[in-house]
Formats: structure tokens, sequence, C-alpha cells
């Protein structure tokens, strides 16, 4: 108990010099004990702190140049402080706010923060619309607009929200308006339709923007593909899809999407095309039947043949269910997002194949020295787009300048009168005619499609061109061009007269075309005329001689009477070749005025088989009255020796009168008797 206590209490330690007490001695050991004389230890020494180092000033400063630097920091205050400021003008005010905003945007580490309220002050002293740092502040202020307004939109609030978005130049800031909008698509899935809404309605009024945004999107997923990114391939996919939906692309796009994907089918290439095919399939099914039927072939056989996983197997057998349910949980565009009206809307047509340009440097800030006409400008195309008009308080006055820039404008524009010689938008129009009848599942669904295409004033004659050479492009002929071209004969008379003209063109330069596109045009005319929906008096190009015809024309003539023949009938063709009304149309077919041309045509559709067609010209020939004999030269007195050369001319003729007569039999001389 002593012991315990006597640990427990802590007793004072001992003064220099004092013997230390028997609680403290060391007892050591008898085995540690040696014979040598024990010395004395020296007494321990405590370090005491003395009162003038702890309350006395701080010790120098070791590093000098640090010391130097104060003092030099010290020395400049007392003297700004002593020295008044002067006052800065307003240009060196400018130029130290553009210094240091310069300083502070390129800096080493790429920027630092800047406090709201500084960073506002500072851009109030930039004021020079034509300077860097006043554009640039421009361009960060367009970029955080931009974002902002992307990031709050939803169904319920973007009819509100794109008029705010066409406020800012997006024209300027279309690669911000892409990027900014593939981010948040790629980061809230859900929302794709309202993000692709949004874009549908830019693209009505600017069309670059839509293209653009479309292109990235199929680089996206080339290098997300080549890469096997499947978050990203799936996003990029959705995004278009839904772009398809609002007819901003071409269905042509997720047709070799889903071509690619499953080309060599594994379960991620399964998996996105039947995201997709979710997604874009009612559309698909509306707008080309036979892509869809396409598809679901392609991935029955992949079901069929089991080389993919379960998991995926059956999410193809939930497509088939959705199709079977006609998508009606997977609807293209939802009622509240079916913002556009179908002709207001300008559908882009790029090939997954096709060199797209992704223009990067659109979402980098660069200087531009027309800064303040290109901000016009484009306050100009708002005003258009949001039928805003700008007012003033004095209505005559703005009249009076309406009517002066109205006059100014229509000057500048015909004395800058650009006339595209490339024929750009020929090529465009043509591209499209012939995309809309190559995607068509029946000519219907052709002649409803386009009839909806914007032809230009005087461009109406590219149709049925088109109509005829995309016939003309295949290796057999194909009757469904037949029947588009017979549905638009009987639509208007317009486009009878139309393809009326494209007869005489093609039967004037039949020569240009190899022996089986010839072919394939002559019963394309065939049809038409077959089925009345051309008038046989376009016959009336057609002559049927040696000279005005060829090689070429012969055969065309002959494969288009073949399969008129083939098509009303031999008996009815040749009582249609034999018609009143129409006989000055075939004067040239059936020539009259010249026994030459007559027998070169008689003998043509005899080659051919047409023989019975003749009849009329062969009558003719029969009836046509024979040539009278030349007139004997008259008798003239001569001498005797050209009397012996007389007598012998006038014998031959009497022979020849002899020739002549017609032989009698004993029959007739006794018919003639009786």
């Amino acid at each position: 108990m002593a012991s315990a206590v006597q640990s427990a209490v802590r007793l004072p330690s001992p003064e220099p010099g004092d013997p230390a007490p028997e609680s403290y001695t060391r007892k050591r050991s008898p085995v540690s004990r040696s014979p040598s004389p024990r010395r004395e230890a020296p007494p321990l020494r405590r370090r005491s702190r003395s009162p003038a180092r702890a309350n006395g000033p701080l010790p120098r400063d070791v590093d000098r140049s640090r010391a130097m630097e104060r003092a030099r920091q010290l020395e400049m205050r007392q003297k700004d402080e002593a020295e008044p400021e002067k006052p800065l003008t307003a240009e060196e005010k400018q130029a130290a706010a553009k210094a240091e905003y310069e300083k502070l945007l390129n800096m080493r580490s790429g920027g630092t923060y800047i406090p709201p309220a500084r960073l506002r002050a500072l851009q109030a002293q930039i004021t020079d619309k034509t300077s860097k740092e006043y554009q640039r502040m421009a361009w960060e202020a367009l970029k955080k607009s931009i974002n902002g307004l992307i990031n709050k939109v939803n169904s319920s609030n973007i009819k509100h929200i794109v008029p705010e978005l066409f406020n800012e130049n997006l024209v300027r800031g279309r690669g911000l308006f892409c990027r900014s909008i593939m981010k948040a698509q790629s980061a809230s899935l859900p929302f794709t339709p309202i993000f692709a809404a949004m874009a549908a309605i830019v693209n009505t009024k600017l069309p670059q923007v839509g293209e653009l945004l479309i292109n990235r999107l199929i680089i996206q997923f080339r290098k997300a593909f080549k890469r096997n990114d499947k978050s990203v391939c799936h996003s990029s996919t959705t995004f278009i899809a839904h772009l398809i939906n609002q007819q901003v692309a071409h269905e042509m796009l997720a047709a070799q999407m889903l071509l690619l994907l499953l080309h060599k089918p594994t379960d991620d290439s399964v998996e996105i095309a039947v995201g997709l095919m979710k997604e874009v399939g009612q559309h698909i099914e509306e707008m080309n039947s036979q892509i869809a039927l396409a598809v679901y072939d392609q991935f029955r056989s992949i079901l069929h043949e089991g080389d993919i996983d379960k998991r995926v197997q059956y999410m193809i057998e939930v497509l088939f269910q959705i199709r079977k349910d006609k998508y009606k949980d997977h609807q293209a565009v939802k009622e509240e997002l079916d913002l556009v009206e179908e002709e207001d809307q300008i559908t882009h047509r790029p090939g997954l194949d096709d060199q797209v340009v992704n223009e990067d440097g659109l979402n980098i800030f660069k200087f531009d020295q027309d800064w303040e006409a290109n901000e016009e400008a484009y306050k100009k195309l708002k005003a258009e787009i949001l039928g805003e008009a700008s007012g003033s308080e004095d209505e005559d006055d703005e009249d009076a300048e309406e009517e002066s820039s109205d006059e100014e404008e229509d000057q500048t524009e015909k004395a800058m009168e650009i006339k595209d010689q490339s024929n750009t938008d020929l090529v465009n129009l043509r591209r499209s005619i012939y995309l809309t009848i190559m995607s068509s599942g029946g000519f219907e669904e052709a002649c409803h499609k386009l009839m909806r295409i914007n032809l230009p004033t005087g461009r109406e004659d590219e149709l049925p061109s088109m109509i005829i050479e995309c016939c003309s492009q295949e290796r057999t002929y194909n009757k469904f061009f037949g029947l588009i071209g017979e549905r638009f004969c009987k639509l208007n008379r317009l486009w009878k007269d139309l393809f009326e003209e494209m007869f005489t063109k093609y039967y004037e330069t039949i020569h240009r075309y190899e022996t089986n596109r010839l072919r394939i045009i002559a019963q394309f005319f065939g049809h038409l005329l077959s089925s009345d929906a051309l008038g046989w008096h376009v016959f009336n190009v057609v002559k049927l001689n040696e000279e005005d015809t060829t090689s070429s024309s012969r055969i065309f003539i002959k494969i288009l009477i073949e399969d008129l023949a083939q098509g009303v009938g031999m008996k009815s063709l040749a009582e249609r070749f034999r018609d009143d009304d129409l006989q000055p149309a075939l004067t040239g077919m059936f020539p009259t005025d010249n026994p030459k041309n007559t027998r070169f045509s008689i003998n043509f559709f005899t080659a051919i088989g047409m023989g019975v067609l003749t009849e009329g010209m062969r009558e003719f020939l029969k009836n046509m009255p024979k040539p009278a004999p030349p007139a004997l030269p008259a008798a003239k007195e001569t001498t005797p020796s050209s009397r012996g050369r007389s007598e012998s001319s006038s014998e031959k003729a009497q022979q020849i009168a002899v020739l002549r007569l017609p032989v009698t039999t004993t029959k007739d001389k006794q018919a003639a008797f009786t």
C-alpha cells in the first residue's frame, strides 16, 4: 500500500548538488560490480528560458533575399502613401484593364479564379468593341448563355427557351451550341427527344446549325464504333434516331447505321442496333417500309443462328413484340414535342460514309475584324426569325428610312448579283429526287414524296428527266418507274406535256445511249403510250426513212412498237394506227410522199414482224399511177445517111410497142367475138 501511494505521489526533483534519496538510488547487482573505484557523476544542469528571449523580438530572418524584398515593398508602400496618386485618363484605365484581363486569361495555369464583382468591374472598363479583349468577353458570355439555356430546357418550357436561344448569336456560336447539346444529351439520355425537338426548331431557321450537328454526331459514332466504345455509340445512335424522327436527318442514315451494326453481329452491336430500332422503328415503318422489312429479316436470322448471348436474344424478342404492338410505347414524336410543321422542316441527307466536316475551329474563340457588322447582320436575321419590328417614336421617319434602305438594298442587290455557275442547286435537286425515288417502297409512296419536293420555277422538267434516268440505270426494265410516270401524266396536264417533251428529247438523242439503256427507255415510253398516259401524237417526230433514221433510232422504234403490240394487242394497235384523227401525226412513220420512203417503211415493219401495219402503204403503192414513158423525139427530115439511122430507131420503137402489147389467148379471142 505504501509503495502504491509512493508511486502515485510525484516527488520533487532534487536540486543540483544534493545527494539522491534512497528511493532513487540504483542498486547494482553483485554480478555487475567491478573492483574499479566508483567515480562521482557530474551534477545535472537544467536549461532555463530567459525572460528576454521569451518576450523579446523575433530572431532575424535567415534568408536575406526575402528580407530585402520585404524592405523594398515597405519602401514602395511608404512612397505611395507620401505621394498622391495621379488620376488616370479613360484610355489609360481601359489599357490597364485590358492588360490585366489578358494577363488573367493567359496565365500558365490556364486562368485563375476572379470574383464575380471584380470580373464585372474589370469588364465594365473594357468598352472598345474592336478589341480582342471585348470580343473574348462576349464569346465567354455567349458560351455561358447557350450552356445555361440548354441545361434548363424541358418539355414544358421549350417554347419559351427557344426564343431566348435565338436572341443569342447562333451563327457565331453554332459550334458552341452543337458541343453543348451533344454533351447535355450524352449526360441525360431520357432528355434526348427534347434536345432533338430544340435542334429541329433551330434547323428550320438556321439549317447550317442542324447540318453541323448531324455531321458531328456521324463522326462521333464512327470513332466510337472503331474504338468499341459502347456508351458513346449508344448515345450517338439515340440522338441521331430522334433527329430522324424530327426529319432533321433522312431515314437512309439509320438504314446505313443498322447495316453496319448488323453486318458482323456481336452482343454489343446487336444491342445498340436494337436500341436504335426501338427509337426510329415507327418512323421507318411509315416512311420506308422496305428498310424495316430488311432490318427485321436480319434480326430474325441473327436470332435463329443463336450465336449471341441469351440476354441479347431476349432483347430481339422484345423488339419484335414492340413492333407487333405498333410502337405504342415508343412513339417517333410525342405530341408535346411535335412543334415543327412538316413543310417547314429541312431534311439533311448526309451518308455514313460521306466526307463530313467536323469544324472544330468553331468551338474556340477567334478574333473577328468585322465583328460589329456581323452582329448587326444577326440582329436583322433575329428580327426576321422572331417577327420583331424595330420600333421608333416617329413612324413617318421610320417608314422613310425603311423605304430608303429598301431602295439601297435593291440597288446593291442589282449591283452585286451573283450567279451560281457551279450548278450546286441543280445537283442537290437531282440528288434529292434520286434518293426519294430509290428509298420508296412502292410507286404510290414515291409519287406522294415526289409531290412534296419544292421544285424551283423553271426546273419542273428535272422530275420527269430524273425518273427516266433512274429507270434507264437499272439492268432490266422495272415497271415501278413506268407506274410513277403514268401516275404523274394522269395527275396533271403539266406533267403530261413535260413527258411528251421528254419523248421528243430522248428520240432525238437516242444515239447517245448504249443498247441496254436504249431498250429500257423505249419500254418506259411504250408503257406510257399503251396506258394512254401520253398522247399518240408524239409519233410526229418519227421520220422513218433512210436519211432521217440511224441504227439506234430504228432499234428504239422496233422495241417501242413491239412493246405497244404486247400492251394493247396487235389488232388494237393496227386499228389505232388507222385512226383518222391520228393520221397527220403518222405521216412520217408511214410515209406516202415518196415511193422510196414508202418501200423503206414497208420493209422495216415487215422485217420486225409487223407487216400487218403496212397494208395501207401497200395499197398506196398498188394504186399509185405508173409513170408515163418518156416522149419520143419528133421526126426530122434527114439526109439519106441519117434516114437509115431513123428507120432503125423507129423499128426499135415498134418492137418495144409490140412487147408492151397485152398477150391474147384463144379464149380472149373467142370472148371478143362473142
